[in-house]
């Protein structure tokens, strides 16, 4: 079992006050938890909190909401759901706002059914309202209060004279992680690295997908993470070459590879791991090869990341790598210079290089792209990406048979650092040798 760590208030304390920095003089800030959802009836999902609302607070209840003030002084304002022991006999516990200021950090806590009429009073002294444009609710919630100030102008009240999105002030803040949100990650790579290895252990021919799903989520739960990250890829055989296939329940095949995209949530931060390994616990020649080429490219493109770097030139090390390989291997066809101006890999490896890692797996946070979809932000230290280059040849591909139905994609969590970067996924085998090495005492 893995000692966790877990972010103290001052964490979230740190992070108001660098928002706060960027707010405008006499502004109001407010972004929600958001609702639970139903799952079927009167059941509901497990609850899962605005990511920009727990960043900046991580309290985890429903029907939360969260005000930065900036007027005279800097006040942080938590409204919630107040004790109710009743619905805490059925639902569970409630922080309740007598609890909240000390746990939380907050300046103030109020009860979440005095919120709005707080926020009306608020925007009669502020000039700029920010919420997050994409809270459609919010949204339609905003004007009403402006309305409702602008309702008072006899009595010397004026409303915020206008509302911005908050969300890209935040997002540019989760895009940098701190050391405490670093050690978390790793935390999570780890216990997501074992999660693979089981997986690798546990496949066999004759084995449904969902079983091998079912050891992934042992192993996250057992080691701290409840949940997946996201709904985990278990794809045998050609299923690979379904890049979001989560149906999860065919049986493997002595063979065929297996590809498995799946990563553990802790303390609200995401792994995201890919592995593609041989169910029989031995490559093939052609799979061997596909999967070297594979991974040549992905350790190209890793060992290029530090400071001033972007994902655009990683993309272009990875398609020359790949293309170079495909003329060899007979895949591609024509003079390579040219096939890697053209880009010709990309009819195998169909998705990009990678992407922002953090709070969503997807993580936030503005990648400067042009026209071209050319992403050129360029890294700094703090920021948390997945490189996962791929290679996809279905049933029906035009190739020698003996390479359809492969699909690989090999994937890492990789944080920049002062001069170069860090691999947080360290346990997890993607060597041929490491692979076959491990899988091999299944039979043992």
């Amino acid at each position: 079992m893995i000692k966790h760590a877990l972010l103290p208030a001052s964490e979230f304390t740190a992070r108001r006050a660098k928002l706060f920095a960027k707010l405008p003089a006499s502004s109001l800030l407010v972004v929600r938890s958001g609702h639970e959802q139903t799952r079927s009836n009167d059941t509901e999902y497990h609850f899962c909190p605005d990511k920009n609302f727990f960043y900046l607070c991580g309290f985890q209840e429903p029907e939360a909401m969260l005000l930065l003030l900036k007027g005279d002084t800097e006040q942080t304002i938590l409204c919630c759901r107040e004790k109710d022991p009743l619905q805490e006999i059925w639902h569970g516990k409630r922080v309740g706002p007598g609890a909240a200021v000390s746990e939380y950090g907050v300046d103030d806590a109020i009860p979440l059914i005095d919120g709005d009429g707080a926020i009306v009073d608020y925007l009669s002294q502020v000039k700029h309202l920010f919420v997050c444009f994409y809270d459609n609710e919010l949204m339609t919630m905003a004007p009403e209060w402006l309305s409702q100030v602008a309702g008072e102008r006899r009595v010397g009240k004026k409303p915020a004279s206008n509302i911005s999105d908050a969300a890209p002030l935040i997002q540019e803040l989760r895009l940098i992680k701190s050391n405490a949100e670093l050690k978390i990650m790793r935390q999570a790579n780890e216990l997501s690295g074992k999660a693979h290895q089981r997986a690798m252990l546990a496949a066999a021919d004759g084995k449904f997908e969902y079983q091998i799903e079912a050891e992934l989520l042992h192993e996250f739960a057992v080691n701290g993470a409840r949940f997946a990250a996201y709904n985990s890829i278990v794809a045998g055989g050609d299923n690979a070459n379904i890049l979001h296939y989560t149906d999860n329940n065919e049986q493997l095949n002595d063979g065929e590879l297996l590809l498995i995209d799946a990563g553990g949530e802790l303390a609200g931060y995401a792994a995201d791991i890919t592995r593609t390994f041989p169910v029989s616990g031995e490559f093939t020649v052609p799979q061997k090869a596909i999967y070297q080429l594979v991974l040549d490219s992905q350790l190209a493109a890793i060992e290029a990341i530090k400071p001033g770097q972007t994902l655009s030139a990683l993309n272009d090390i990875v398609c020359k790598v790949l293309t170079e390989g495909l003329v060899s291997l007979g895949i591609l066809k024509g003079d390579v210079e040219e096939l890697v101006q053209n880009k010709a890999c990309k009819q195998y490896f169909i998705h990009g290089l990678g992407h922002w890692l953090g709070l969503d797996v997807h993580d936030v946070g503005d990648y400067q792209s042009n026209e071209k979809r050319q992403q050129l932000r360029a890294f700094e230290p703090g920021m948390v990406m997945t490189i996962e280059p791929g290679l996809y040849i279905p049933m029906d591909a035009d190739v020698d048979e003996k390479w359809r139905g492969i699909g690989i994609r090999i994937e890492d969590n990789i944080a920049v650092t002062e001069h170069g970067y860090e691999n947080l996924t360290v346990n997890a085998p993607k060597t041929i040798d490491d692979i076959e090495r491990l899988m091999a005492e299944r039979l043992n």
